[in-house]
This record gives structure tokens, sequence and C-alpha cells, in this order.
């Protein structure tokens, strides 16, 4: 059976679908690595909540204020 594409419309359709996939790679990368920096940024967010929490309590109770 012969194929009704000539070969340069077979190399074109072969390197849309390897463009494709590697658009596809590129993008699950770039997903995962905001995902990562997105947790990355929770977790300091969180350091220095509790961070400013202790020292919150250390000024209170230096200064009396802590009831």
């Amino acid at each position: 059976m012969k194929s009704s594409q000539s070969p340069a419309e077979q190399e074109t359709a072969r390197a849309k679908a390897e463009a494709q996939e590697k658009r596809r790679e590129l993008m699950e990368q770039a997903s995962n690595a905001a995902q990562s920096a997105k947790d990355s940024m929770q977790q300091a967010g969180q350091q220095i909540k509790e961070k400013a929490q202790v020292a919150t309590e250390a000024v209170k109770n230096a200064t009396g204020m802590k009831k």
C-alpha cells in the first residue's frame, strides 16, 4: 500500500509530532517547577510566621505585656 503523502509531507508530520511532544514535556517541567516554587515559598512563609510569633512572645515576656 502506497502512502498518499510525499516524503516531505511525512517528514513535516513527524517533525510536528516531535515538536508537540517536546512542548508537552516542557510544559510539564514548567508546571512541576512552579509547584515546587509554590511549595518552597509556602514553607518559607510558615517559618517566618512561626519566628515572628516567637519573637512577639519574647517581647511580650520581656516587657511584662504577657497576661
